[in-house]
């Protein structure tokens, strides 16, 4: 009983899954296709790509969409019963946009002024897709969304990749859209991204944020780096997601850099995540109107570090460093990076008992590198 979700909902309805082709929504559909009980219509900007064409194979019907584009919005919500929402707030980013100024788009987003109008820009695009949910009378939205760290905060923290998604949050709920919100921690498989161990001479391996990053930064600049949070956008980047902080391996020694001290972090696979959506839209009556921190683990930065020694073979040792000492560090989005680890520092609310209810095959840490110990 333990491998069967607790959910149950007969019938045959449409289910519009944006970001198709990404981590999130890629792992939507596909848990969609497999289960069988809705229809999937999975929406891209890519139709041609590769992860499109396996979709289609395995019976979604794919279509092309822009979240700057109304019209191809409410074509692809046409007829749908639900949608899994996940917005990309890294899309058409530039320094240049990050200026102290506050136009339209978002309407109020608390008493606590944000000071970016490349943040209300994006905050515009999810209101536009809460607006054509609404206007289409979706019975169920599952939004993929953050807290709204500045205004939980007072202004002491700004997140703005939280941020975002917190005002898109706010509206969903405002507007009365049938929502379930997810929240999710960082992803396991930022440990099997660009910050990999890398041999360079003999026994020597280093993962360097710094060297692996040099040239992309150069011109992509902080986005780039805050790739490594939770949401990462198809258009910009193909590999998978990196691991927050910095790891270098020398012979079997690896010392990996969180700023979080003693305090745990969650975490979960990207991956587990399709099946939790799935069961989410066959229980409308218990989970709309819901917020879900999702989490698998709540691990110190040492209890990662053991897994990982124990799992791999190697010897992986927690390097402590503070937020303080990590905000200075010389890359872009050092001071971004810091604030979301002094937010975790907080403890976000992030639920291992619901998420294990809602997908009991989710695992663990050490379930998940025991799963993949041959690609460290």
């Amino acid at each position: 009983l333990r491998d069967r979700p607790h959910c149950y909902m007969a019938g045959k309805k449409l289910i519009v899954v944006f970001g198709a082709t990404g981590a999130q929504g890629g792992g939507v559909a596909r848990a969609l296709l497999d289960d069988g009980t809705f229809k999937v219509r999975a929406v891209t900007r890519s139709p041609g790509k590769k992860e499109a064409e396996e979709l289609r194979r395995r019976g979604a019907e794919v279509v092309k969409a822009d979240v700057d584009d109304e019209a191809s919005l409410e074509r692809a919500l046409a007829g749908a019963y639900g949608a899994f929402i996940v917005t990309n707030f890294w899309e058409h980013c530039s320094k240049e946009k990050e200026v102290e100024q506050r136009e339209g788009g978002c309407g109020d987003v608390g008493d606590v002024p944000f000071p970016s109008s490349w943040l209300v820009s994006r905050c515009a695009q999810g209101r536009r897709l809460a607006d054509l949910s609404k206007r289409q009378g979706l019975h169920h939205v599952v939004f993929s969304g953050l807290e709204n760290v500045h205004q939980l905060t007072g202004g002491r923290l700004e997140v703005l990749h939280f941020d975002g998604k917190g005002v898109v949050e706010e509206y969903f709920q405002k507007i009365g859209v049938p929502t379930t919100i997810i929240r999710l921690p960082f992803y396991f498989e930022n440990f099997l991204s660009i910050f990999k161990p890398q041999k360079r001479q003999g026994d020597t391996f280093v993962l360097d944020l710094f060297g692996g990053l040099q040239e992309i930064t150069k011109i992509l600049g902080l986005f780039v780096v805050l790739r490594a949070v939770l949401q990462i956008p198809e258009q910009l980047w193909t590999p998978q997601e990196p691991v927050f902080g910095m790891v270098e391996v020398v012979g079997l020694q690896v010392a990996h850099e969180l700023p979080m001290g003693d305090t745990p972090m969650d975490g979960m696979a990207v991956e587990d995540i399709g099946p939790i959506v799935l069961c989410l839209l066959k229980s409308p009556g218990e989970y709309i109107g819901q917020v879900i921190g999702l989490s698998t683990s709540k691990l110190t930065e040492a209890e990662y570090a053991a897994i990982l020694s124990q799992q791999t073979g190697k010897t992986v040792t927690a390097s402590k460093i503070t937020p303080e000492e990590y905000e200075k560090r010389d890359f872009p989005g050092a001071k971004e990076l810091a604030a979301m680890f002094r937010f975790y520092a907080l403890k976000p609310d992030r639920n291992v008992a619901l998420t294990m209810k809602l997908n009991p095959r989710a695992r663990t840490f050490q379930q998940w590198v025991g799963d993949n110990k041959n690609a460290f």
